[in-house]
């Protein structure tokens, strides 16, 4: 479930919903402005989240430099980390030192980039994270060439004999869901599309 789309004015009831639905954990994007064109929110939010928190808190970083807060991010109560290829030139390291802290690793892959460029960093990582949009904001459009590379990732995953889990996250709806998990995904992310619903804790479960 990500955060982004939360009632940041009422940070407890939303953590509260989220606690009771459906959902397998609380997805936060962590944006600078500089990998991404936006910014979201810091440590204090994710500590804030932490206390309310009853099940994982799963952080995708769309940062530069990742790396320098790796720690910080486990102190603040960060179960998965999941970091950009593209943000990271020494991907195979990171994804071991996030291991090394105590976090499950993964790593995420801009919808321009090709599934192919993961073929040695899937074996250091317990999640790969597709992008069906392009990182930075809520609400956009579903890229349809995102069900391919699922395709890609899930043969990636049986020719290696793999355990990584497979994330979606963008776009994700009620009537995309079950084609998304037929594809293989295991884990879908949806923000807007659970917090705009009258009743999100039916949309959390029409999507689960």
């Amino acid at each position: 479930m990500s955060m982004l789309s939360a009632n940041f004015g009422n940070l407890a009831q939303s953590c509260q919903m989220v606690n009771e639905s459906a959902a397998w954990g609380y997805h936060l994007d962590i944006m600078d402005g500089v990998f991404v064109p936006n910014i979201s929110y810091g440590f204090p939010v994710i500590e804030a989240i932490a206390t309310y928190a009853k099940k994982p808190l799963d952080a995708h970083l769309m940062t530069v430099e990742p790396w320098r807060y790796y720690e910080q991010y486990k102190k603040a109560g960060i179960d998965w980390l999941t970091v950009h290829y593209e943000a990271c030139p020494h991907l195979n390291r990171d994804l071991q030192e996030i291991r090394r802290l105590g976090m499950k690793a993964g790593v995420s892959i801009n919808p321009a980039t090709p599934v192919s460029v993961l073929e040695q960093a899937v074996y250091y990582a317990d999640l790969v994270l597709i992008m069906s949009v392009n990182p930075g904001f809520g609400g956009q459009a579903f890229i349809e060439t995102s069900y391919e590379k699922i395709e890609q990732l899930c043969r990636m995953r049986e020719e290696k004999n793999l355990h990584f889990l497979i994330q979606v996250d963008g776009g994700v709806n009620d009537s995309r869901a079950k084609i998304l998990y037929e594809k293989g995904a295991d884990i879908l992310v949806a923000g807007s599309y659970v917090f705009s619903a009258k009743d999100p804790a039916a949309a959390i479960l029409a999507i689960s």
